[in-house]
Order: structure tokens, then sequence, then C-alpha cells
């Protein structure tokens, strides 16, 4: 558990350094923007790419593909579950993309890898791997659609979606990089010592960049307007509730192993994905109400995994 705790604290400390350099105006507006391309375009794709050349061979993949309809279903009823719930409470219009999406996809790398392995051991990192593989799916594809629609409705667009815009955007830098990923892993390409070290270095910069990027939001935004609020709140309950009970009702259809059961849960109740302040600001979105949730949920998280811990050990 301790493990668990120092994981967490670790982006805690990123986002307070993001913070405190931009009071001392080494970072500013520029720089958050120079981040967000820097995150988007090349240390994110990148990422994907590395992580699942990296984890699966082909065998594996296709070993473990029986289980990953849980995860699946779980993730689409949660995107669903978050639309619904947008409107049943009034979520507001240029703001309800990032909502559900928020509600649906969870941190599964840069937060729900380290804490998996601190809780479950190395074992746990193929199922961990398999729910990336829906998270990632549904976030940037239906959540990136979302929240270029939230853009549009926050610039007052209201004529209809351009087809060839909406494949542009569905199919994002990060997930093409993913898919080439998924693809080699699939016809066994071999892998390229020198570009796998290269991009292991590359994706590294994409966490602490990304709590950057959230520091350098919070300090403009003034920590006294982070207040919590009923949609920030509700994406809590989302996260952290919602989606976990999903995983545990869907099991009772599908039976799956137990430590894949244990790791799928644990994976449902992450927070926030990281990258979704800087996709809100890159999107343009509700940037200061992702960046609110995401450190809601970071925070949240200090006093919701004790209880996961209880009930899945």
């Amino acid at each position: 558990m301790l493990s668990a705790y120092l994981n967490i604290l670790i982006f805690f400390v990123l986002i307070f350094i993001g913070y405190i350099l931009t009071a001392k105006k080494w970072f500013n507006s520029v720089v958050a923007d120079s981040f967000s391309k820097l995150i988007l375009t090349i240390t994110l794709p990148i990422g994907m790419f590395v992580t699942i050349t990296s984890s699966f061979s082909k065998a594996e993949f296709l070993s473990l593909f029986s289980g990953i309809l849980l995860p699946f279903c779980s993730i689409l009823l949660a995107f669903i579950v978050g639309i619904i719930v947008a409107k049943i409470f009034n979520v507001a219009p240029q703001r309800r993309g990032a909502f559900s999406a928020m509600y649906g996809a969870s941190n599964t790398i840069f937060m729900g890898l380290p804490i998996s392995m601190a809780i479950f051991g190395p074992k746990a990192v193929p199922y961990v791997l398999l729910y990336y593989i829906c998270n990632t799916l549904f976030f940037w594809t239906i959540g990136i659609y979302m929240l270029a629609k939230d853009g549009q409705i926050k610039e007052g667009i209201t004529h209809k979606v351009d087809f060839k815009k909406t494949i542009k955007q569905l199919f994002s830098p990060a997930l093409i990089g993913f898919l080439i990923g998924l693809i080699c892993v699939l016809i066994d390409f071999p892998k390229i010592v020198f570009i796998e070290k290269l991009g292991k270095q590359l994706s590294n910069l994409t966490t602490p960049l990304s709590m950057f990027f959230i520091g350098i939001i919070i300090y403009q935004t003034g920590i006294s307007n982070l207040k919590m609020n009923k949609d920030t709140f509700l994406v809590l309950i989302g996260r952290f509730v919602i989606s976990p009970l999903l995983v545990v009702s869907l099991s009772k259809f599908m039976p799956i192993s137990g430590l894949m059961l244990k790791v799928f849960i644990v994976q449902s109740a992450m927070p926030v994905q990281n990258s979704m302040a800087i996709l809100a600001h890159g999107y343009g979105a509700d940037e200061k109400f992702a960046a609110t949730s995401l450190t809601y949920s970071v925070l949240a998280y200090l006093f919701v995994i004790p209880i996961l811990l209880y009930y899945i050990l």
C-alpha cells in the first residue's frame, strides 16, 4: 500500500513543480502550448507504440484476447452512463464531452500500471495492458470526438460535423501510434533496439510534461478557483463508484480468472486520464474543468485505494 501512495505522490510533486515554476515566470501560456503540442504529436504517440510493442508478443496477446470482452463492455457502458448522467444533471453543453470522457476512461498506464504492479507484482502487467487496449481505443476515438464537439460548442459552431474532419479527429496521432504498434505485434515485426530505446526516452517525457502542464493551468486558473462543483463531483462518482461497479456486475455474466478480475477492478477505479487537461486545451474544450477534475481525482484516490485494497485482497 505504501508503494501505491508513493506512486501517487510523485504526480502531486510534479504538478507542484509546474505550479511553482509558473509562479516564478519560468513557465507561461506559450510554454503550456509548446508542452501540449510536444506531448500530443510526439511523446504520447511514440509512448503508445513503445508500450504495446515492448509489452506483448503475438502469442501473449492472442492468449489474453479472450478476456478482453469484460473491459470492453464495462468501458462502453461507462461512457454511455456518463452521457446519460450529463443530461440528467444538466452538465453544461460545452463540457459534456469532457465529462463523459473522464467518466468512462481511466488513467491505465501512468498511474494504473505502477500501482497494479505495486499491489500484485509483475504478473499483473498483461492484464493491465489488456484493459489499456480497450481504454485506449475508446478514449482516443469516442473520447476525442466528444472533446472536439465541446470545442465546437464553446466556439459557437453549430453546423454539422464535416465527415473528413471527423475522421481526422478520430485518428489522432496517439491512436495511430497505438494501432501501428498493435499491427507490428500481430505480424511479428522484428524489434529494432535503437528505435525502441529512443522511443522509450521520448515517451518518458509524457508524464512529467503533462503534470507540469496541469501545474501551469492550476496557477493560471488560481487555486481559489479550483473548487469542488457538481460536475466534478459527478466525475469522481463515475470514476470511483460507477466504473468499478460495472466491472463487478459484468463479471457475473463473463467469468474470468481471479487475478484478472482484481486487476480490472483496480484499473477501472483509476483517476482521470492524466492527459485530459492537455487534450481539452488542444481541442478548445473546457481545460479548467478538465484540470480541476483531474486534480481532485488524484487527490481523492489517496482515500479510494485503501477501500479498493480491502475489497480485492
